[in-house]
């Protein structure tokens, strides 16, 4: 049995239900939307693994039964407000999810069947600068980068890259990709009071490379905006079609993806028009339907199989949980 923990006004959630179905996998939706209302989680630690269930309306699994899970957190805004917390601040909202979430969390991160992904294996994401350093140990380059809050060192970067630079978000909050012009240029002062991260500007084609285990689709994209997925904001066009990666690329992805221990990732490179390939990032949570939606490379089928087969996914062949023994039932956390 696989679980699938998401919210189905999410869309790739709603693929994946989809495909689990039509490839005749049985799973069941545990949906993030009004969670943890009409669901019970329970479980306690005996040995290395929990034991326990997780019901939903008229279903029931066994922790055991799972070959797989697959997970999408929601933030707020994706959810049915609950009747219980109708009295309470947002703020207070805020805290009640997060218990409702870090519950499910602590369960799912110690499961020994396979888990897309463990919340562990995606921590590098909070950090570009570590992540950068993760990529690098792979044997793949990264873009000359400086993270500072003093302009005069921002302008002496700019000037080396030959102004050719782009700025973007040091975490794991999504930004929009940017070239620093005229008009940042004059914000530089404002560094003073918080970093922003620098890079230079790398010409050619983008290539997302999405790892399914050891599988790999890496899409080609060419469109003349810096950030392709708000192309349309800037009126411009896409275009997508499968690639083939180099084997050294190809291995340093499926080493990236063990190390991190992703068994699904979204790496972001640039392809020079030399041939030379650039990496920026490791995704731990891939938006993936942009991409099989426009090429038809099959992810989510892959995917599906991944979760269908199942088995010990840490990086010795084990969950990476290390919790103490004890037990936490849902019920606990209703307001």
């Amino acid at each position: 049995m696989i679980l699938v923990c998401g919210g189905l006004a999410d869309t790739v959630t709603e693929l994946m239900c989809a495909r689990l179905a039509a490839c005749g996998y049985p799973y069941r939706l545990l949906d993030l939307g009004v969670y943890p209302a009409g669901y019970r989680v329970h479980w306690h630690w005996r040995s290395a693994y929990p034991d326990g269930y997780i019901a939903g309306p008229g279903w029931q699994i066994d922790l055991a039964e799972l070959t797989g899970v697959y997970i999408r957190f929601l933030g707020t805004e994706g959810r049915v407000p609950l009747p219980a917390l109708a009295s309470e601040t947002e703020d207070a909202k805020d805290a009640f999810y997060a218990e409702y979430d870090n519950g499910l969390m602590a369960v799912l991160e110690d499961l020994p069947c396979a888990v897309v992904n463990r919340l562990a294996a995606g921590m590098s994401n909070h950090s570009k600068p570590y992540q950068a350093l993760r990529i690098r140990e792979c044997g793949l380059r990264t873009p000359a980068t400086l993270v500072t809050n003093d302009p005069a060192a921002a302008r002496r970067f700019y000037e080396e890259c030959q102004e050719e630079v782009i700025y973007k978000s040091l975490s794991g909050v999504r930004s929009i990709v940017r070239h620093l012009g005229s008009e940042q240029l004059s914000r530089l002062p404002f560094l003073r009071h918080g970093p922003a991260q620098l890079q230079e500007f790398i010409p050619g084609d983008n290539v997302r490379v999405h790892t399914v285990g050891d599988r790999l689709f890496a899409t080609q994209v060419r469109s003349t905006a810096v950030d392709y997925r708000y192309a349309h904001r800037e009126g411009v066009d896409v275009e997508m079609a499968p690639v083939a990666l180099p084997p050294a690329i190809a291995a340093s992805c499926r080493e990236l993806a063990q190390r991190t221990g992703l068994l699904f990732s979204g790496i972001d490179f640039k392809r020079t028009p030399d041939g030379g390939y650039y990496c920026f990032e490791i995704n731990p949570c891939p938006g993936f339907l942009y991409y099989e939606q426009y090429t038809g490379q099959p992810i989510s089928t892959a995917l599906a199989e991944l979760l269908h087969r199942g088995g010990p996914t840490g990086l010795d062949g084990a969950p990476g949980g290390g919790l103490p023994a004890g037990s936490l039932d849902t019920a606990a956390l209703q307001p």
